[in-house]
């Protein structure tokens, strides 16, 4: 009761209210809620971020940590995890197109012993608890920074060595080839087709953050302009992560109508847009046209990384909130992605206050199509960073179902 106490005087303290801007409706109250609202969290394994917790855990170690990690999700009425099964051109699940994750056993292709399926694993547990899963892939990472390994014969990078790249110590995979995209899309469909998934989630990386050298495409480019292409280099990238984004779309509805697609782009389409904003633009450096895929109907919802705080006025979180939900005129659920990492006070120190705001600034949206938050990431959930457990108890204290899309 003495937590329920301190929780609703500070949620409904005067300072979580913004006077601006003034089209912000100040409703923080810990009733607002409502019986449908996307509460999902990130579970990143790439360089076991969050899961594994170590990559030479045993498969019954590694099952029991999921295990407690979606009854902690369920506990706090949270709805949704977005698994991350495909971080390097690998697998974490079975599969006969790409080699066994490095995160998952150690060592690059080799299958866990004995044999299990994580994907299939925490399908079953999680719908157990009422809980989606969403199955999160790297579309054009092939090997992370850092990674020593040697590439497995069924890794992207090994099937198309002509398109496959060193850039800022990762390899990567050159968007623009029609044979990787291709393989892309296959890979999507398999996992369509043989799990039980709720839905297909890509995050932030297209082409890839610029490490201030040309991405080393011109002969992929030089080919397209040899078979009649006009676009320009720009323009052309753009098209190319257009056409995945809308063939993995397509396929996806084609073999299961009901998965849904998701995309967690940056959170800045372009610098400038809305006005005041400045930052980093996806849609020149990414090659990333978020905006367009909302205006198209090519997502199911998009989840724009807004990781930043609301009152720092060149990348405030409820202005681009507001312009993104503006963006949705097919109707498109907008599910912001929100920066739970900074609360953790070697990284920024940011207090609950400002994840809490954050959330209410969404809920205050909702009639707006923005209909809940997705957190990066799980770690912070599960070590209670700062309290944050107590405080998702209070807010998300009364259960709710995820969004219903009726286009699907």
């Amino acid at each position: 009761m003495i937590l329920i106490l301190i929780a609703i005087s500070f949620l409904s303290s005067p300072q979580l209210c913004e006077s601006e801007p003034t089209n912000i409706k100040c409703c923080f109250s810990i009733n607002n809620a409502t019986n449908e609202e996307f509460r999902a969290v990130w579970i990143a394994s790439v360089d076991n971020i969050d899961w594994p917790s170590s990559k030479t855990a045993t498969p019954f170690q590694q099952q029991t940590e999921l295990i407690h990690i979606l009854n902690t999700i369920q506990l706090l009425n949270m709805n949704v995890v977005i698994f991350h099964v495909r971080p390097a051109g690998d697998a974490l699940y079975a599969s006969t197109l790409e080699p066994w994750s490095f995160y998952l056993t150690g060592t690059h292709g080799v299958a866990p012993s004995p044999l299990w399926d994580p994907l299939e694993f925490i399908i079953s547990e999680a719908h157990k608890r009422n809980i989606e899963v969403h199955a999160w892939l790297n579309p054009y990472r092939a090997r992370m920074a850092g990674a020593t390994y040697e590439l497995a014969p069924t890794n992207m990078a090994k099937r198309f060595p002509q398109y496959a790249y060193p850039y800022d110590k990762n390899i990567w995979m050159d968007p623009g080839s029609g044979e990787v995209q291709q393989f892309i899309v296959n890979v999507t469909e398999d996992i369509v087709r043989r799990y039980n998934v709720d839905a297909i989630h890509i995050d932030d990386y297209f082409y890839p953050y610029s490490d201030g050298t040309e991405f080393p495409d011109e002969a992929t480019y030089v080919a397209y302009q040899q078979q009649g292409g006009l676009l320009n280099k720009s323009d052309w990238r753009r098209s190319n992560v257009n056409t995945l984004i809308e063939s993995m779309y397509t396929r996806i509805h084609s073999i299961r109508p009901k998965v849904k697609f998701g995309v967690s782009p940056f959170g800045i389409w372009k610098s400038g847009v809305p006005a005041g904003i400045s930052g980093l633009s996806s849609y020149d450096s990414l090659y990333c046209d978020s905006r367009m895929w909302l205006e198209e109907g090519l997502v199911d919802y998009l989840t724009p990384q807004l990781y930043w705080q609301i009152d720092p006025p060149a990348q405030s979180y409820p202005v681009l909130l507001n312009w993104w939900v503006e963006q949705s005129v097919k109707g498109r659920h907008i599910y912001p992605g929100n920066a739970l990492y900074r609360t953790v006070p070697s990284v920024s120190d940011w207090s609950l206050n400002e994840i809490i705001r954050q959330i209410y600034i969404t809920r205050s949206m909702r009639d707006r199509l923005a209909l809940g938050n997705v957190f990066f990431s799980l770690s912070q959930i599960m070590q209670n960073v700062k309290g944050i457990q107590n405080m998702l108890a209070i807010i998300y204290q009364e259960k709710a179902v995820v969004p219903k899309m009726n286009w699907l």
